[in-house]
This record gives C-alpha cells, structure tokens and sequence, in this order.
C-alpha cells in the first residue's frame, strides 16, 4: 500500500515537473513580454493631469478638466508596480473528457502554469480559485516559485467534491473576495447553461468586469462539436453520472446536437462581446501558444 502511494506521488511530481519546465520555457521565451504589454495597462494607477501633446492617446483626455480650462488636459498614469492574478480554475468532471490523446484538464492546466510563470517573471502575486458547481478550494494570491509549484500541483490532483459547474458562483466569489482590482483568468470549457442553452452566468460576469480585469480561456475537445456514426452506444454525463443509449446513426440527432453546440458558441461570444470580456477558444488537440497569444494581441 505504501508502495503505491509513493509511486502515485512520484508520478505527480514527474508531471509537475514537466509542466514547470515545458511553461517556464515558454513563458521565458514568449509569453513574458506579450503577457507584460497586454496586461500593464490595466494595473495603472491616477497620477496628475497635464497639458495635452501631439500624440496623447485621445482616450486619455480629462474631459471635465478640458472643460474647465478651456484647454486639452489628459490624465497621467503611473504602472503599478505589481499585478494580482487569479486563475479560476474549472475542476468539473467535465474536464476529464478528451479523445487526442489529453484530457481537458490536461490543456487548462498546461495554459494555467503559463500564466502563472508569466505572472511569475513580472513579479505579479498569482492566486487560483477551483470550482465545481461550488468553490472548492482558494489559494490566495502570493509570490514564488513555491507558490507557483502549489498551485500546478493542484491542478493536477485536485480532485472536486461535487461535479457539477456553476461559474456565477466562483465569479461571486471573486467579485466579493478579492477587494483590490485585480486580473483574473477563467479557464473553463463553459458547459454552464440552462435548459434553453443561455449561459447562467451572466449576472455574476456583470457584476465581476465592473471591478476586475476579466479575460476567459474556453477550452474543448473536437469531439464535443459533433458526433461521429459509430451506432448505437451507451454515453455517460460525468457532472451528474446519468446514463443513456443514443443512435448515433441518426443523421437528424447529429445534425440537431452540432447545431445546439454551434449555438451555445454563438451566445457565450455575444455574451463576452457585451460586457467587452477578452475571450479565447482553445481546443485539446492544437498548441496553445498561438491561442494565448492571440488573446494578448488582442488586448
């Protein structure tokens, strides 16, 4: 027995370790700048007012100082000289779901430690938040390389208590936890919806980008988008362990079931389209570096 508990730990600390060296490379090589630049302006703080100069970005204007003065003025800020990062963590046993070689969990936790190593070489705290349908675990923002390693670790092993998914409630929970702005990633595969397919988290994403910096990282499986005529097979929900025997031979109930998947897509990007949440699709089976980085990019 306690044979098989070191070798389970050891095979945890060889997975660990692959991770720390695979997305310290990568954070080293690529993300650090990017993620630098993307995020910066967003932890800035008010400094003064001053005169307007050819080239001021407009968007800086003091509009009432302006008025007052009957001269431009744009406002002045200095960076913050640290970030907060939180990772919201998807632990749903949705996540345990993938047919290209790694599971769902697998990729959330690759771009996880990137992010965090990213925050990691800016000097940023970074914290992560684990949900199911409840928040199962916090580890509050800190520093370091050991606070990095905490939290890769958890990811790899945490093993949720309910295994269903409800957002709102980990979104509320950053919205009422977290008092100072800070910069918070959703890493999730967004199977949250009500019977009619709306997104249930609407209200919470509200409240949430009104007092944090938020970006969300959808995460799929290819398989997810359609199913494929293999007959008649038994599927299994893992959130709730209810059964049943679909034909998957029938052309209508394919067609029906990738247009419903295409459909929940299309609200959840009017729904981050809305409240102007910077958003990214990544499925299992590519890299996950153009993904990133083409969310920086777009920041």
């Amino acid at each position: 027995m306690q044979s098989s508990s070191r070798n389970t730990e050891s095979e945890l600390l060889r997975k660990v370790r692959r991770i720390e060296i695979r997305t310290k490379a990568l954070s080293h090589q690529i993300f650090a700048g990017e993620y630098h630049s993307a995020f910066k302006g967003r932890g800035m703080a008010f400094s003064e007012v001053r005169e307007y100069r050819y080239g001021d970005d407009v968007r800086t204007m003091d509009w009432n100082v302006t008025a007052r003065l009957h001269s431009p003025y744009v406002k002045v800020f200095e960076e913050e000289r640290e970030l907060t990062v939180v990772l919201l963590v998807d632990a749903s046993r949705s996540g345990l779901f993938g047919t290209r070689g790694r599971t769902k969990k697998d990729q959330i936790a690759e771009i996880a430690a990137c992010l965090a190593f990213s925050a990691l070489l800016n000097n940023d705290k970074v914290g992560a938040l684990f949900f199911s349908d409840k928040v199962e675990k916090f580890i509050p923002p800190a520093k370091g390389r050991t606070q990095l390693l905490r939290i890769i670790r958890e990811i790899l092993e945490f093993e949720p208590v309910s295994g269903g998914t409800d957002l709102g409630e980990a979104l509320r929970f950053l919205t009422n936890g977290i008092k100072k702005k800070c910069t918070a990633f959703v890493l999730s595969d967004l199977l949250d919806v009500d019977g009619e397919g709306n997104p249930r988290y609407e209200d919470a994403v509200k409240v949430a980008v009104g007092r944090h910096d938020l970006s969300v990282i959808k995460v799929h499986d290819p398989r997810e988008r359609t199913i494929p005529n293999i007959g008649v097979v038994n599927v299994k929900d893992p959130e709730t362990g209810r059964t049943s025997w679909v034909d998957t031979s029938d052309a209508k109930m394919r067609n029906a079931y990738s247009g419903w998947f295409q459909e929940l897509s299309v609200r959840e990007k009017k729904l981050f389209n809305k409240y102007k949440i910077d958003n990214v699709d990544i499925s299992t089976d590519e890299d996950y570096v153009k993904g990133l980085r083409s969310l920086f990019a777009a920041r």
